[in-house]
């Protein structure tokens, strides 16, 4: 199993930043892409941005330009930079990975339990 440990949340006032991280542990032979999503109250989760291994990101057009994804590949750590914070960015926002545990295994999908952002005008 590969356990997904966030950080970095709380509360900040519109336009300050915050940064949050993520570690993988457990039995991980590989991981393939890491990102965060997010989850506003009465809202579907929905992807923030992701990595490839090779450090490649992509972004949801909302955070564009203000967020930025970084990954530390061999200590199995994700970062999200987030500047110019906004009300509408206030969420509980999850890491995720995409891993595979053995050579022969097939690549799951793993969730941490999340970290709340607050945002206050």
């Amino acid at each position: 199993q590969v356990q997904l440990v966030e950080s970095g949340g709380g509360l900040v006032q519109a336009g300050g930043s915050l940064r949050l991280s993520c570690v993988a542990s457990g039995s991980i032979f590989s991981i393939n892409a890491m990102g965060w999503y997010r989850q506003a109250p009465g809202k579907q989760r929905e992807l923030v941005a992701a990595i490839t291994s090779g450090e490649s990101g992509n972004y949801a057009d909302s955070v564009k330009g203000r967020f930025t994804i970084s990954r530390d590949n061999a200590k199995n750590t994700v970062h999200l930079q987030m500047n110019s914070l906004q009300p509408e960015d206030t969420a509980v926002y999850y890491c995720n990975a995409n891993a595979r545990t053995t050579l022969t295994s097939w690549a799951m999908n793993y969730w941490g339990k999340g970290t709340l952002v607050t945002v206050f005008s």
